[in-house]
């Protein structure tokens, strides 16, 4: 049966595999659809859309962008957007820029913990300019410091951890700008995220569509079947388009597989459309 995934990772962020490797294990999964969204970077989507074309499976141009609300971090997902726009790449090269600010301090506070490692280290193995707590979770595995990225997170890189550092993000509202501008349609990731739940919820999403927000992603990995239909819900109250995606990252989260999320996972082809009707439209 067919499927989409409109929520993947690769080597070009925080993946563990190569945007090639990514579309085989989504042919594998009967997935006719994808979008590659690595984090703060779209130089993944030239390999993805050439392996798209030899396996026949359609790639969506996407990225990933972090904001913060003054509360807690938010994810907008941008779908269908011009990713070679000059001025997105100037804005994510910010975002960027940030994490390479951010993470030295991480390592800092790992290393006065007794952890020996450094920075370069984790710039070696990440083999990319967008370089985040996961690869410094996967060199902790490596010297056997943890076992699992899970460990990693609970132990030191969390938020209220050891070793955690907040990070300078753009107000959720300037991420849906800079996706809008570049022609791009734009999706609150995973909404779980927002604290606030009844009330609060609708209000925080309602704010969002207010700046310009498209849709919500209310099929998702760890998503309950409550919180699917809450999201659902909202979206058809709000009027905004519903996507969906497993988050695949490979070796970072290795119990979601591309397609299939945890196993239950199903995103169906005809969400697609509405997407890409909203993106012809800009």
């Amino acid at each position: 049966m067919s499927r989409i995934d409109l929520h993947l990772h690769t080597i070009h962020s925080d993946g563990s595999l190569s945007p090639s490797d990514v579309l085989k294990l989504a042919a594998k999964a009967s997935v006719t659809a994808l979008a590659i969204t690595d984090h703060d970077i779209t130089s993944g989507i030239p390999e993805a859309m050439a392996t798209g074309q030899e396996l026949g499976i359609e790639v969506i141009p996407g990225v990933e962008i972090s904001a913060f609300d003054g509360r807690s971090e938010l994810h907008i997902l941008g779908y269908c957007l011009d990713w070679q726009d000059p001025l997105l790449h100037e804005r994510l090269a910010t975002l960027r820029a940030s994490r390479h600010r951010r993470n030295p301090l991480i390592i800092e506070r790992l290393r006065s913990a007794g952890l020996d490692i450094t920075y370069e280290e984790v710039r070696a193995l990440a083999g990319t300019e967008s370089v985040g707590r996961p690869h410094i979770a996967q060199v902790l595995m490596q010297k056997k410091y943890v076992s699992s990225a899970k460990e990693a997170f609970d132990r030191y890189l969390a938020e209220g951890k050891a070793a955690y550092v907040a990070r300078e993000l753009p107000a959720p509202a300037e991420a849906i700008k800079w996706i809008r501008e570049a022609n791009g349609v734009a999706v609150l990731a995973h909404p779980t995220w927002i604290k606030d739940d009844g009330d609060g919820l609708r209000g925080c999403v309602t704010a969002l569509k207010e700046a310009g927000l498209d849709g919500v992603e209310a099929h998702y990995s760890t998503h309950s079947k409550s919180q699917t239909s809450r999201y659902l819900e909202l979206a058809q109250r709000l009027n905004l388009l519903v996507t969906g995606g497993s988050d695949f990252h490979g070796i970072t989260k290795p119990d979601i597989e591309v397609g299939y999320g945890r196993g239950d996972l199903k995103v169906n082809p005809r969400l697609l459309e509405p997407l890409k009707s909203v993106a012809a439209g800009r």
